[in-house]
């Protein structure tokens, strides 16, 4: 499954809208298979903060570790919010490309 975080904005910001987009997002995740791959996409987004990102990637982290997948992470927003996310949870997104 793959999910362009662009759809939910170029510019994610506030906490409660991560919440509204995680909200969103959840009967497509119902349809995921056992073992099936998960890839955020990150391509077109402009500003990507740790509140979004927390509220966002941080329950899909938990929930599919290994099988979250994150792909064009080089903006700088978006690095930085990744690393922040991530001291903070002490768990590491698996990044590609």
């Amino acid at each position: 499954m793959i999910i362009q975080l662009k759809k939910f904005g170029t510019t994610l910001i506030s906490r409660q809208t991560g919440r509204e987009s995680f909200l969103a997002l959840q009967p497509m995740l119902k349809s995921i298979k056992d073992a099936e791959i998960i890839e955020i996409n990150f391509e077109g987004v402009l500003t990507f903060s740790p509140s979004w990102g927390d509220e966002f990637l941080t329950p899909l982290l938990n929930v599919y570790g290994n099988e979250l997948v994150l792909r064009h992470t080089d903006n700088p927003s978006v690095k930085a919010t990744l690393e922040i996310l991530e001291k903070s949870n002490g768990k590491n997104f698996k990044k590609i490309g």
